[in-house]
């Protein structure tokens, strides 16, 4: 079987590590430390059409696939991780545009998602539990025509900055007496819609992630996303795909990131008299680093090609992917602060950034425990 990338897609990732060598490379330990989300690239990287690689052409996306945008976030995250999940939690609202917005809803919400004047957010997560969908307190009721949503959402990548949110709230029960969840399109300035605390995390710094609160926010009836029922549909299949996809080209990225700075570090410190990289102890993490990296990037785009090849119900693959990709960032990076002895601590160098945004990275999008649940589920379901 044989990964190799396109010609069209090699020129396309040229072209995005050309932007992220001039536009994020830079200021990516700026970002980490000021814990500033950079708004003000979005634009610029809708020029090169990251915003909407894979939404259609029609509103304004590029129409390509899942292996494109996983590209961008693997060279995004190379060296900032923080910009790159919050790229990926924009590239899960267009999900679920693409995925059940009408006509007139994508004209006029997927349009500026993907011209870069507008920034995306999905609101899922609840304190009651971001993998216990159906423990959902948020509700949405309608009355006189209108929605009128009330809740609490946390965790919220993107929250004080998206300009347009997809929530999601109980609308009711189904007939096993579960929660029934529907998805609705909120936008920044509603009233009654407002940005909570902002959390002071210890990775994926370079993104703002936060509670967004729901007091009496009343929507007219077109902002309802798809149908009523319909939410947690949307939510997983945009998370699913998106979200696990995004994460495992991140930590491919990461993994590209440690592998490159152990090999010039171990090159360029000299301990009596010679280069460390002849050592064979420093030879055996440099090796190590090598094989978690090359076994991720086959894991990653082996699941966006066989999505895009057009087997999009069964996402286990993703999971596959994710799993292994933020536990093997969190070795390597381990590995290669040990390679780099008293010189992996120092801020000045950026593996301490690798290390704390892979911790973050295994609860991002189900944390290692649920990716387990679903690929052995999976497993048990096609292999009995």
């Amino acid at each position: 079987m044989d990964f190799k990338f396109t010609e069209d897609q090699e020129m396309l990732r040229a072209a995005f590590k050309e932007f992220v060598d001039a536009e994020v490379a830079p200021h990516a330990a700026e970002w980490d430390e000021e814990d500033r989300c950079p708004v003000e690239l979005w634009p610029k990287m809708a020029e090169l059409g990251i915003n909407g690689l894979f939404a259609p052409e029609q509103y304004g996306g590029v129409g390509l696939g899942q292996v494109e945008r996983m590209i961008a976030m693997e060279e995004i995250a190379r060296h900032s991780a923080g910009l790159a999940i919050a790229m990926f939690t924009h590239h899960l609202a267009v999900k679920a545009f693409d995925f059940a917005g009408t006509d007139e809803q994508n004209k006029k919400y997927l349009i500026p998602l993907c011209d870069g004047s507008k920034i995306g957010g999905v609101a899922v997560t609840e304190p009651g539990g971001g993998s216990d969908m159906m423990g959902h307190k948020t509700t949405a009721e309608l009355k006189d025509g209108k929605w009128i949503l009330n809740g609490r959402k946390c965790f919220i990548t993107n929250s004080h900055t998206a300009d347009i949110t997809v929530v999601t709230a109980r609308t009711g029960e189904d007939a096993k007496g579960r929660p029934q969840l529907s998805a609705f399109i909120v936008e920044k300035g509603t009233p009654g819609f407002a940005p909570g605390r902002k959390e002071n995390k210890l990775g994926l710094r370079g993104s703002t992630t936060g509670d967004l609160i729901l007091d009496n926010v009343e929507l007219t009836e077109d902002k309802l996303l798809g149908k009523i029922g319909q939410g947690g549909a949307i939510a997983m299949n945009a998370i699913g795909v998106c979200g696990r996809g995004s994460i495992a080209a991140m930590t491919t990225g990461i993994l590209r990131g440690c592998l490159e700075d152990s090999v010039k570090f171990a090159q360029e410190r000299i301990v009596y008299g010679k280069p460390i990289a002849k050592l064979q102890a420093i030879q055996f993490h440099i090796a190590e680093n090598r094989i978690d990296y090359e076994a991720q990037k086959l894991l990653a785009y082996r699941a966006a090609s066989i999505y895009d090849a057009g087997e999009t119900k069964n996402l286990t693959n993703f999971s596959i992917a994710k799993h292994h990709g933020t536990e093997a960032a969190c070795r390597a990076a381990k590995r290669t602060i040990e390679l780099m002895g008293g010189y992996g601590v120092i801020n000045e160098y950026a593996v301490g950034r690798y290390l704390r945004d892979s911790l973050a990275l295994i609860s991002a999008g189900g944390t290692s425990e649920i990716q387990r649940i679903i690929v052995a589920g999976d497993t048990l379901s096609q292999w009995s």
